[in-house]
C-alpha cells in the first residue's frame, strides 16, 4: 500500500451507525496489519467513549490540536485493540466557534495530521453537522463514505451532504473522492430497506457499498463494553466489516474497484 490513505466518514444524520462503522474498519485493519490512527471529531466523543477511553479525564484531546495549543502527539491515545486515537470531548464544541474566527480554519485538521507518522490508514469520525469540524474531516481526507440507515427519512440530508461534498472539492480539497454510499441497520428481509437503498442510488447517482452493513444486537454491545464490533466475535456485522476493510486496502493498493451493492428487487 503506497502511502498514508485518510478516510472521513461523515453524515449530518446522527444515529446512522457512523462512529460504530469508524471503530470497526479501523479494528478489522489492524487485523490486517496496518497501522491505525482514528480521529474523532464530534464534541460527543461517541468514538472515543466507545473505544474505553473517558472523554471528561482526558487531559488534552483534538480540541488544544486544531487550536495549535499542544502538537498532536501529544494528544493521541493507545486502544486496547492496537489502534491509536486522536479522542475528543465536549471541549470540542468550543473549538468550533474559535475556529471560525481564524483563517485557513478548514485545514487545522490536515495541519495536525501532517505532524504525525507512522500510520498507515487515517479514519475520521466527523460530527452529526455540517459545520467547520466536518469541514476540516473533508479537508483532511483522501476519500469520504456516507454511512446510511436504510429508513425513509435517513436520506433526507444526503442531498445537502453531497453539496458539501461538491464545495470542499471545488474550493479546500480538490482531490477528496466520494466512494459511496454504505448501507448500515441494513434487514434484508424488509422491501423497506431495499426500496430506499434504490432511491437514494438512483436519486443521488451515488454508489453504494458492499456489503450493507446488517442490523445486529452486537453493535449496541460492543459500544457498551469499550471496544469494537470486530473484538472476539465473529458476528454478521465483524464479518460485513472486514470484508468492507479488505475491499478499501485492496482499493488503495492496487486501485482496485470498491465493490457496489444492487438490491434484489
Amino acid at each position: 500500500m503506497t502511502g498514508r490513505h485518510v478516510l472521513a466518514v461523515a453524515n449530518q444524520k446522527g444515529g446512522v451507525a457512523k462512529t460504530t462503522t469508524v471503530a470497526s474498519l479501523g479494528a478489522a485493519m489492524v487485523e490486517q496489519g496496518r497501522r491505525v490512527l482514528l480521529v474523532d471529531l464530534d464534541p460527543q466523543g461517541c468514538l472515543t467513549f466507545s473505544l474505553g477511553q473517558d472523554p471528561d479525564k482526558l487531559p488534552v484531546s483534538v480540541h488544544e490540536v486544531l487550536l495549535g495549543d499542544v502538537e498532536p502527539g501529544a494528544a493521541v491515545v493507545e486502544t486496547s485493540e492496537g489502534m491509536s486515537l486522536l479522542p475528543a470531548n465536549i471541549d470540542l464544541a468550543g473549538a468550533e466557534a474559535m475556529l471560525l474566527m481564524r483563517a485557513g480554519r478548514e485545514y487545522a485538521l490536515k495541519r495536525a495530521l501532517a505532524k504525525l507518522d507512522g500510520y498507515d490508514v487515517v479514519i475520521i469520525d466527523c460530527p452529526p453537522s455540517l459545520g467547520v469540524l466536518t469541514l476540516n474531516g473533508l479537508t483532511a481526507a483522501d476519500d469520504v463514505i456516507v454511512p446510511l440507515q436504510c429508513e425513509t427519512l435517513a436520506h433526507r440530508g444526503v442531498g445537502q451532504f453531497l453539496r458539501t461534498v461538491t464545495d470542499v472539492q471545488q474550493i479546500t480539497n480538490p482531490d477528496l473522492k466520494l466512494l459511496g454510499a454504505l448501507p448500515t441497520l441494513y434487514d434484508s428481509r424488509t422491501t423497506h430497506s431495499r426500496d430506499v437503498l434504490l432511491d437514494v442510488a438512483d436519486r443521488y447517482d451515488l454508489p453504494v457499498l458492499s456489503p450493507p452493513i446488517p442490523r445486529t444486537v452486537r453493535f449496541a454491545e460492543a459500544s457498551a463494553s469499550g471496544s469494537s464490533v470486530i473484538a472476539g466475535r465473529k458476528n454478521k456485522g465483524a464479518v460485513a466489516y472486514q470484508e468492507l476493510a479488505a475491499g478499501l486496502l485492496k482499493h488503495w493498493k492496487s486501485g482496485k474497484q470498491l465493490a457496489t451493492y444492487t438490491p434484489e428487487i
